[in-house]
């Protein structure tokens, strides 16, 4: 999508007026009377089409649009199948209960936050994937936060901001090699220069999360006993179970296609489930592939921890995704976020101007358009003769274009991110944005910069 391609030319007060009644429709469906974000996506989708009709724009024109719009999410769409899966097998072939048991042997309620906020950031620079880290490990360490009774919201939020902060650093992560590559800068120098915003964040967050974490003392022991026997007995425990995990590990740090490295997580665990379960039958398994894993231990809290995934579990989050990116696709052929992007550049005078007005930007389309790699495309291609006007160098915007695009994503409930991750960890989005630290603080620390001009290059 480019900013010259857009069907209309509008004024920046009527494009900010149609934002404005879109916002109002989302809000009131999704806050007010509590809907699921579909419904009121939908009515913001027969919105526009009106407004595009009455702006004598063809229905023909504003469908493409819509199938433009959800096109680009298809590669997200594809891996959500591929996780679904993962998390259905890695349930069966004991993975994620082995990382669970193992890790209630050595995790204890003192700093569990801060330890689930430090192994998410390991795991997401390893992998390169927050989707993935928040999907497998973090799908473990819900489980252990929900048997100890401590918080799901701020566990969440430990590991979104662990997963996506690893995400943002990784060379692996496909978001940070769009960005690098979106600014044409070497790979290795947009992620040093990423270090600016990145440990601050960081440290903050770890800060954070280290005061947030509950005494040793509030752990409920007999229940973590009760626990890790259940899962000793209802489960398949054990050293193999890991395989999988570590051909994931291995295969992302060789620098593996996302959807070949699922893949091959998705076989190891199914041939490591058939050898372990002898009542495993092909039937079985495609139906764990398909409609998720269900475990009946009679152990109520166990079994809803770990009857889950499945390619049908992914179905919100698809049809979430495609809606989102409908009304996207709809938002920018009848001009609206063009109108906006255009408008303000004329007034970017200064470098604490440009950069304040990329974060908001990004976050913007974040919020409008709901897709992560939007967020970092638009206001990069919009904002990047702007930079170089300024003396800018490329990785500045790059950076920026991380802080506030990358890392937002997973805080909008109607978002690529938001969804997925409500989705498999069970936490409503808007419970655990608030406990999300360093996606929050990302965004600030790059308006900081601007201001400051601390890790500010110039040409």
């Amino acid at each position: 999508m480019r900013l010259e391609d857009a069907k209309l030319k509008l004024s920046l007060l009527e494009a900010i007026s149609v934002l404005a009644i879109l916002f109002l429709i989302i809000a009131i469906g999704i806050i007010h009377y509590e809907l699921v974000p579909h419904i009121p996506i939908i009515a913001a989708i027969l919105f526009l089409f009106v407004y595009g009709k009455i702006k004598k724009l063809p229905f023909s024109i504003m469908e493409t649009a819509i199938v433009k719009g959800a096109v680009s999410g298809m590669g997200a769409i594809y891996i959500f199948f591929f996780i679904g899966m993962l998390i259905s097998i890695w349930m069966a072939s004991g993975t994620i209960p082995t990382l669970m048991y193992y890790g209630f042997d050595w995790i204890s309620g003192k700093y569990f936050y801060a330890v689930t906020f430090l192994v998410c950031s390991l795991i997401g620079l390893c992998i390169g994937s927050s989707l993935t880290t928040s999907a497998t490990v973090g799908v473990a360490f819900i489980g252990m936060a929900s048997a100890m009774d401590f918080s799901l919201a701020i566990t969440a939020g430990a590991i979104i901001s662990g997963a996506f902060l690893g995400d943002k650093m990784s060379p692996l992560s496909d978001s940070t090699n769009l960005a690098s590559g979106t600014v044409g800068v070497p790979l290795f120098e947009h992620i040093n220069n990423m270090q600016w915003t990145t440990i601050p964040g960081f440290l903050l967050s770890l800060i954070l999360f280290y005061f947030l974490s509950p005494d040793v003392k509030l752990a409920r022991v007999e229940e973590i006993e009760a626990m890790t026997n259940a899962l000793q007995t209802e489960t398949n425990i054990s050293l193999w179970s890991l395989i999988p995990f570590v051909i994931v590990l291995v295969m992302a740090l060789k620098k593996m296609a996302a959807i070949p490295t699922l893949s091959a997580g998705i076989v190891s665990a199914a041939v490591i489930a058939f050898m372990q379960t002898p009542s495993m039958t092909v039937a079985k398994m495609a139906d764990n592939l398909y409609s998720g894993f269900v475990l009946k231990s009679g152990m109520e809290q166990l079994d809803s921890i770990l009857s889950r995934g499945g390619i049908e579990s992914m179905m919100f989050s698809v049809s979430m995704v495609l809606l989102a990116l409908a009304m996207g696709g709809l938002l920018f052929e009848l001009g609206v976020i063009p109108s906006i992007l255009n408008a303000v550049q004329g007034s970017l005078t200064s470098v604490a101007k440009v950069i304040s007005a990329t974060v908001f930007a990004g976050i913007s389309v974040n919020f409008l358009v709901g897709e992560q790699y939007l967020s970092v495309i638009l206001p990069g291609k919009a904002f990047q003769q702007k930079y170089e006007a300024l003396g800018l160098q490329p990785k500045t915007l790059g950076r920026v274009l991380e802080d506030a695009g990358t890392v937002v994503n997973p805080l909008v409930p109607w978002g690529v991110c938001g969804v997925f991750l409500t989705q498999v960890l069970g936490v409503p989005t808007l419970e655990y944005a608030p406990f999300a630290f360093f996606c929050l603080i990302c965004p600030l620390l790059s308006l900081i910069s601007g201001f400051t001009k601390i890790g500010i290059h110039y040409k």
